[in-house]
């Protein structure tokens, strides 16, 4: 997702205000913009000599990023880019009016820089943010919100970085930082950009039902139930007031409780799927719709993965139908191959990543190219190609009585489901289309495990287990 409105916002919040570009530098390039999460760190309080410092700086926040997982195995997704505001004056405010140390714990300062970085914030002493408060804040985030649409509006995620050595920072919508915070930076892109909860009680007005935070205390009910028992994940009671009681986290020592610790198995899987929403693995295919003129025997048909590391990607290939090959990027099509008339070569990318536990996991990501080849007796007349994301959703799962079953789709799609028992037997067929919640009453089923095949064009995209209670 793209924030192509930036500049819409800027003109209501700034008026009509001349447009303001600063140098740019890439930090991390592996594609192109529109096909990967776009990062861009703004500097602040680093003057125009220090500039040079900032890259250095933000070069290290990138590379200590990318060294954590699941950022590591998923670094091809990312692109980063540091945009060089100069500010009058190195550093950050220093107030001196937080409550909950003995002030000054640092001398009381006040620097001018472009984003009014401020100790102190809401008062506490290690908050860094825009502003001592809210309110405060206001004017600075007009000029974040005016400097990344003039330089870069198709960002997906910014963040400030302070020219300072002490130790603070803060989340919100961008996150900022001092320069000995990286593991800050690296938590509170875990709030902004993969919508995650604290682990730690952060009092109750940021309650909520996230990834890693419910009120849900069934074992077999609680969205992580995958993970349970695995890699330190289980129910954990929130303390601290009669509403944290009702709350509870899925880890007792992940980053989003603690710094300097690993994302926990929940989190990481929730990162990994809002990186599959917004990046298709499927940065490029040949042949497009028509590039191929006067096509000869055979005929090759490719894909552009962008992998993760280790590639855990999985493609299957459909003609028509019949299985054609598995896990390969390139295929060849002989004459031998096609039907006369209209021929389907449908791929499907998935993720198969132990870092996702998909088995009764609500919604999975699929990813397809469908070329349609049309054969006549004088050869191939044409070759029309169309690429779709789909996300599949089932839930509730495990149930008694109804299963639901809704696909969101890029473009138009009707989605076939068959559900059939373990030894292969087909035992009800639905089918969906896009947007569609489709309801199918298992009640009469036998208690047990069922696989639910879903199928576009023909072509198997994806297989799910339904547990029947």
């Amino acid at each position: 997702m793209k924030y192509f409105l930036m500049y819409i916002v800027c003109f209501l919040n700034i008026g009509l205000t001349a447009a303001q570009t600063f140098d740019m530098d890439t930090i991390k390039f592996s594609g192109d913009s529109d096909k990967r999460i776009n990062l861009v760190i703004l500097s602040e309080g680093y003057q125009t000599t220090e500039l040079t410092q900032f890259i250095t700086d933000a070069t290290n926040l990138t590379n200590d990023m990318f060294s954590q997982s699941p950022f590591l195995e998923y670094a091809e997704y990312f692109n980063v880019y540091a945009i060089k505001v100069p500010s009058n004056e190195s550093g950050a405010d220093h107030p001196a009016t937080a409550t909950d140390v003995t002030e000054p714990v640092t001398p009381e300062v006040y620097k001018d820089t472009y984003f009014n970085a401020t100790f102190d914030a809401f008062n506490f002493h290690r908050f860094l943010f825009y502003g001592i408060n809210y309110t405060d804040a206001i004017p600075a985030e007009t000029k974040i919100r005016s400097v990344l649409a003039d330089n870069f509006p198709t960002y997906d995620q910014a963040l400030i970085l302070v020219n300072t050595d002490i130790y603070g920072g803060t989340g919100g919508e961008f996150p900022i930082a001092s320069t000995s915070a990286n593991d800050i930076a690296i938590h509170e892109l875990g709030h902004s950009l993969f919508d995650l909860k604290d682990e730690y009680y952060a009092g109750d007005v940021f309650v909520g039902e996230a990834i890693n935070m419910t009120q849900e205390s069934n074992p077999s009910l609680v969205k992580w139930k995958n993970w349970i028992g695995i890699n330190g994940i289980g129910i954990y009671q929130h303390s601290g007031t009669p509403i944290a009681a009702t709350w509870y986290r899925p880890h007792q020592s992940c980053k989003m409780r603690y710094l300097g610790v690993p994302f926990c198995s929940v989190c990481k899987e929730g990162m990994i799927e809002k990186i599959h929403s917004l990046v298709s693995p499927i940065a490029s295919y040949m042949p497009i719709s028509n590039t191929v003129s006067n096509p000869s025997f055979p005929i090759d048909f490719n894909l552009n993965l962008i992998k993760p590391i280790p590639n855990t990607l999985e493609s299957s290939w459909t003609l028509n139908t019949a299985n054609f090959a598995t896990n390969i990027d390139n295929v060849s099509v002989l004459e031998t191959d096609l039907n006369a008339g209209l021929n389907n070569l449908t791929v499907v990318v998935t993720d198969n990543t132990a870092l996702l536990k998909v088995n009764n996991h609500e919604t999975i990501h699929v990813y397809m190219v469908t070329w349609t080849i049309d054969n006549t007796s004088l050869g191939v007349k044409d070759i029309e190609a169309d690429s779709n994301n789909l996300s599949i959703t089932m839930y509730p799962n495990p149930t008694n009585t109804i299963a639901n079953f809704k696909i969101e789709s890029e473009k138009d799609a009707y989605l076939k489901m068959d559900i059939t028992s373990l030894d292969g037997k087909k035992l009800k067929t639905v089918s969906a289309s896009n947007y569609e919640i489709q309801q199918i009453d298992i009640s009469n089923l036998s208690q047990g495990i069922y696989i639910v095949n879903f199928y576009t064009n023909n072509a198997l995209v994806a297989s799910k287990k339904l547990v029947k209670q």
